[in-house]
């Protein structure tokens, strides 16, 4: 089974690249995130067309996230975060396809920082802390995949010196990672690439995806149960160099049976 996040970065402007690495790749269960699209402006039937059962938390011109499946039923078993301290914003859903509960989540990005958009990151980070908590305690498989708009490490951001004062990368943020690990989580990107220079976003801005200028900010976090049947685990890098691509790339896991 392949389990991947992806944030699109508008699903209707940047459709053709979605279907075109969904086709190429055929992931079982996807994560998007930034929808930037209204509920009823999904496009559920391309996706159909593909093989994908869908559920999606739309919001116009800004967040939306929704979760695909392939080939399986799809039963959506939450919709947004339980205290969201601003539910009008659509930042997460959860649903169980084929034994696996998969989380897909959008963390703000709490830029300028400090400020109220900071603190608001860090709110939400301490209803998804809780929410994490939960889900792990119940012992299922789940992985929580997303756009968490952390940099975990130094070692995951070029040149992480120019970084220090951004809210993707000041200590509050990397604390919020640190406690999800703390829980029992498995970052399943670093299990398997330890010491690998790996990226999932690179600005528009300032040629930096050839210049691999990027931030590792999209994570999956596998709970214990799953992580044992962690067998691989990448980022599809080149789908960034495609034309009118989002600024990230997606990433993904394999899952033994």
């Amino acid at each position: 089974m392949r389990i991947a996040t992806y944030n699109v970065n508008g699903i209707n402007g940047r459709l053709p690249v979605l279907l075109r690495w969904l086709e190429a790749t055929r992931p079982d269960i996807v994560c998007l995130q930034e929808l930037k699209a209204q509920q009823a402006n999904f496009p559920r039937q391309a996706l159909g067309d593909l093989g994908y059962e869908a559920i999606w938390l739309g919001q116009k011109s800004w967040n939306g996230v929704a979760v695909l499946a392939r080939g399986s039923a799809i039963h959506e078993t939450r919709r947004g975060l339980p205290g969201d301290p601003d539910p009008s914003q659509s930042r997460y859903i959860e649903a169980a396809i084929n034994g696996v509960l998969a989380a897909c989540l959008y963390l703000p990005n709490g830029n300028p920082a400090p400020g109220p958009r900071f603190d608001y990151k860090l709110a939400w980070a301490e209803a998804f802390i809780a929410q994490a908590a939960r889900l792990i305690e119940t012992g299922a498989p789940v992985v929580l995949a997303g756009d968490y708009n952390i940099i975990p490490a130094p070692a995951d951001v070029y040149k992480p010196e120019r970084w220090t004062d951004d809210a993707l990368f000041r200590p509050e943020a990397r604390l919020v990672f640190r406690r999800l690990i703390d829980q029992g989580w498995t970052d399943a990107l670093r299990l398997h690439h330890p010491e690998e220079t790996l990226y999932t976003f690179w600005d528009y801005f300032r040629n930096a995806y050839a210049r691999n200028a990027g931030l590792r900010i999209d994570h999956l976090l596998v709970s214990p149960s799953l992580a044992s049947r962690l067998s691989g685990s990448g980022v599809d890098h080149e789908v960034r160099g495609w034309e009118r691509s989002s600024d990230h790339a997606p990433a993904w896991i394999e899952i033994a049976p």
